[in-house]
């Protein structure tokens, strides 16, 4: 069940188009589209939008057989203006998905576009078309909404159709964000899900379980059918048809805490972290709405610019760091480097030049928060944080010389967002309460997870003098490892307001209530 262009659709039809379709079957999988001509060619995985600008965005969609896909965008939703980009050959190369950045679009007007497969094995079988929706960035101030989170299907919590999917992402689709940022952890291929887990309170969790979703992802073929799966929910289709994602990735979209020094277990026939990492990046960059692929292939981090009010810095905190170790080094070197020496370079000379009121450091893993690369051991380190509270050493060093940066340029408003940690939280960071004072103060917000297993919550190093503002996670009674059906699953909206230019940051649960929240007035430099 596609979701269809028609005459007279807005954006609000379109949108309770897309809701309307994932609560069908109970908001689970999807249905073929278009079974009643099962002969034509089908769009298994939906539609997905991307890394959108003032006069661009990309559009995405997936094939199942060998087709040529056209298509063509209108900022009508009758397609009365149609404009028609390059045809694309869905092949068996890329798994059958294809995407394209499309340039040259207006700022900050509704973009309808839709796409049609033409079967290469006999090109007048045409599928019908799909429709997917975004607007661009605008030029002049406006208020924006988005949403932020990570962490879709991990610890074995799959989709259960009977307690309706992958609900949080309907529950983001009713907020009508402009966008959402995936975090990352947008998979968990290294975490294989079961039929059935027998929950607390003495029901079961019945997973709809796929080949490649009963194993840890090794090959190309099972890397990319783990974002498959994700992709068979309603909710999913129908979040990504009418909202655009802007996605990071970070350490499950190959295995779980994988560096440079990761050992992998019993489980992977592939002993090699790298063949594993590669494979992985590709089937990331095929499957996800990034634009950095089709310009320089494999690169993560990047600047999305969203009118004269926000910047959003999306961080590759996994492609360039050294192995997980015991994070003392007092210099920075290929042991303590995190973010490498380009990507730092990148980030500062990119904020420096930033013109927009509010600086968002899109960050896949949070500062201060102690992560263990082994937990039951409490050895190794995988994020930043050394569980030293003196001084910056390893992996510190690098953001200490960040926050110099940061203070010395007198560049204002920077807020770092953050998933991983499958809970949510407020963390002030205070140079007054630091070990390493030459900082200005700003705040990271953290969420998740979506649909995973919830945790914590964490303990926070004083190295930058974090405070801890607010914390929704498990109690101590509650254990850890808590199922989708024990509502802990979060996100995080952010409203920048037009005439304030003030930041509103809510965190919320699954159900849409807001548990806290803050409002930003933003800094003059």
């Amino acid at each position: 069940m596609a979701i269809r262009i028609s005459d007279g659709m807005t954006r609000r039809s379109l949108l309770r188009s897309a809701a309307t379709a994932s609560l069908a079957l109970g908001g689970g999988l999807a249905l073929p589209a278009y079974s009643r001509a099962a002969t034509r060619p089908q769009f298994p995985n939906g539609v997905q939008s991307g890394d959108i600008a003032a006069d661009r965005g990309v559009m995405w969609v997936r094939a199942d057989r060998p087709s040529k896909a056209f298509i063509e965008w209108s900022t009508t939703e009758s397609f009365a203006d149609v404009h028609r980009l390059p045809a694309l050959d869905a092949l068996p190369e890329t798994d059958h998905a294809v995407k394209i950045l499309a340039t040259g679009l207006p700022s900050d007007q509704d973009i309808f576009w839709r796409a049609t497969l033409a079967d290469l094995s006999d090109i007048n079988t045409v599928s019908e078309p799909i429709v997917g929706y975004f607007k661009t960035a605008p030029t002049q101030k406006r208020d924006i909404v988005f949403t932020w989170s990570g962490d879709t299907v991990g610890q074995g919590w799959g989709i259960d159709e009977a307690r309706g999917g992958m609900k949080i992402y309907d529950t983001m689709l009713k907020t009508r964000p402009d966008f959402f940022i995936h975090s990352g952890d947008n998979i968990y291929a290294d975490g294989p899900i079961k039929e059935e887990v027998d929950l607390a309170d003495g029901t079961k969790w019945k997973n709809v379980v796929t080949e490649a979703k009963a194993k840890v992802a090794e090959t190309l073929g099972e890397f990319r059918g783990q974002y498959h799966y994700n992709m068979m929910d309603r909710n999913v289709q129908a979040h990504n048809a009418a909202i655009p994602m802007l996605t990071q990735w970070d350490d499950h979209e190959v295995s779980n805490n994988w560096s440079a020094s990761k050992q992998l277990d019993e489980r992977y026939a592939e002993r090699s972290v790298f063949q594993l990492a590669a494979n992985a990046a590709r089937a990331f960059h095929e499957m996800m709405p990034i634009a950095t692929s089709l310009d320089e292939p494999q690169r993560v981090y990047r600047k999305v610019a969203y009118g004269p009010m926000l910047d959003v810095f999306f961080l590759d905190m996994r492609t360039y760091r050294g192995p997980n170790g015991d994070n003392l080094e007092t210099e920075i070197n290929e042991n303590s480097r995190f973010l490498g020496d380009d990507q730092r370079a990148w980030l500062k000379r990119e904020l420096k030049a930033s013109k927009a009121t509010w600086k968002i450091i899109a960050a896949d893993m949070p500062l201060a928060l102690v992560v263990w690369d082994n937990f039951n051991a409490q050895k190794g380190f995988e994020a930043v944080s050394n569980n030293e509270p003196g001084k910056p050493l390893g992996r510190e060093l690098e953001f200490a010389d960040l926050l110099k940066f940061i203070k010395d340029e007198t560049i204002a408003n920077t807020v770092w967002l953050t998933a991983d940690v499958h809970y949510t939280a407020a963390h002030y960071y205070n140079p007054e309460k630091a070990a390493f004072q030459d900082f200005d103060p700003f705040w990271e917000f953290v969420s998740g997870p979506l649909h995973a297993g919830t945790f914590g919550p964490g303990e926070l190093d004083q190295t930058f003098g974090p405070e801890l503002k607010y914390v929704k996670a498990p109690t101590a009674e509650q254990g850890q490892n808590l199922s989708p059906a024990m509502g802990l699953q979060f996100f995080g909206q952010v409203n920048i307001a037009a005439d304030s230019e003030v930041m509103t940051v809510a965190l919320k649960d699954v159900a849409g209530d807001t548990l806290w929240s803050i409002d930003l007035d933003p800094k003059k430099a």
